[in-house]
């Protein structure tokens, strides 16, 4: 961002926060964006209060397009690691995170903020997509394991990890985090941290022969977030999961462990062509009762997609009564599962980019990312041309950088 769009940002993140959870501090919101301003102009950056970092984490959750689970928005429990920047404390309260948010498998959502990044300095950041993530490997003309993090595997096996001599589907990834010097450091999973379920179904016990589990608290690790022209590299991020993320796609996607065929042949399912060309459906069906019976008997929280769905609902109705228009990506809001049964799939959605967010890159997702001021009211014609004008031609300085 140019000097100018961090002001705009700030600004206008400062007024929706006096807007929405005024602060008890006393301070008017005009003198709190004249200090954020000469604070901008002598070091290029500001620091956030306390209520303004939950505020903003809060809101960047809100204003994700992509999350199906954002009713839940106000309850985030966020956790002020804002003066850490060494990979071991990182690490460390990383794993304390996943542990808060377990609860012995009442999973809260929980999110950890680290250093932000700052002028002339490189930030700290974890290289995970997830905290938790298997390893996968190419031998032999066969993949073991997840297909999407074979390259990842092949890095921290280069960076010194030691796969099990036996190489198994789910093996546990190190956490990898880049120091300010660019460096990797990896840090083994402790057990009590990586808690899994094994996937089971109640009337094919077949299927527990091909030893599928995965994970309890889902930790996205991977995204930089946003708040008001300052961004944070290191803030991870759990939840809990929804059945299909792990049944229709992390299990049965060709890119991923794609055990659509191993699943139905445990089913009992003719497989052949011509033979019944619903099994796919069926094994989908059943695969998401196996992940869901599997969790709730081991306690842990998870969702179904029409319970979700159904939330993402609630959320839009809440949104636009309060005079929000919500952001919602249509391709990863609607489920992959029973789509067209869902109240989702019919309801139009736009991602209005606004900030603050979450994203992985400037140069992709991020480009379009900026103040909308679409909660503003008390705006004249004249100033809501002036916006997009700007934003018109902040998208087209971005593409061209």
């Amino acid at each position: 961002m140019t000097p100018g769009e961090r002001l705009e940002e700030a600004r206008a993140f400062i007024a929706r926060h006096y807007r929405e959870a005024p602060p008890m501090d006393g301070q008017s919101c005009p003198r709190r964006q004249a200090a954020v301003a000469a604070e901008l102009k002598r070091t290029g950056t500001y620091r956030h209060t306390p209520e303004e970092l939950v505020f903003g984490a809060r809101i960047a959750w809100r204003n994700h397009a992509r999350c199906i689970g954002r009713s839940l928005w106000s309850s985030l429990v966020v956790l002020d690691f804002r003066d850490t920047s060494d990979p071991d404390t990182i690490a460390a309260r990383t794993f304390e995170h996943m542990r808060r948010a377990d609860r012995d498998g009442k999973l809260q959502s929980v999110m950890s903020v680290f250093a932000p990044a700052a002028p002339g300095a490189s930030p700290c950041f974890i290289e995970n997509d997830q905290v938790l993530q298997y390893a996968g490997y190419f031998a032999d003309g066969e993949v073991i394991g997840d297909r999407r993090n074979i390259e990842f595997t092949r890095i921290a096996k280069q960076l010194g990890w030691t796969a099990p001599q036996t190489p198994g589907p789910f093996d546990l990834l190190p956490l990898i985090i880049r120091d300010t010097h660019g460096n990797r450091r990896l840090y083994d999973i402790p057990a009590d941290v990586a808690r899994e379920v094994p996937i089971r179904h109640p009337e094919y016990p077949a299927l527990a022969e091909l030893g599928l589990r995965w994970y309890a608290v889902p930790c996205v690790s991977g995204m930089i977030m946003t708040i008001g022209g300052i961004d944070y590299p290191c803030a991870p991020f759990s939840g809990f999961y929804m059945a299909t993320e792990i049944a229709s796609r992390n299990f049965a996607d060709e890119n991923r462990y794609d055990m659509l065929l191993p699943a139905a042949r445990a089913f009992g399912f003719a497989t052949q062509r011509g033979q019944d060309m619903f099994w796919k459906d069926r094994t989908l069906i059943e695969l998401n009762r196996a992940v869901l019976e599997s969790y709730r008997s081991a306690r842990v929280t998870i969702i179904d997609h029409h319970s979700a769905s159904e939330q993402y609902m609630i959320f839009d109705r809440r949104e636009r009564a309060a005079g929000r228009p919500p952001s919602g990506e249509w391709a990863w809001i609607v489920p992959p599962q029973a789509s067209a049964g869902c109240p989702v799939f019919h309801l139009p959605m736009t991602d209005l980019g606004a900030v603050p967010n979450f994203y992985r890159s400037r140069a992709t997702d991020g480009v379009a990312l900026r103040e909308t001021y679409s909660d503003e009211t008390h705006t004249t014609r004249v100033q809501d041309r002036m916006r997009r004008l700007r934003g018109r031609y902040r998208n087209w300085r971005r593409r061209r950088d």
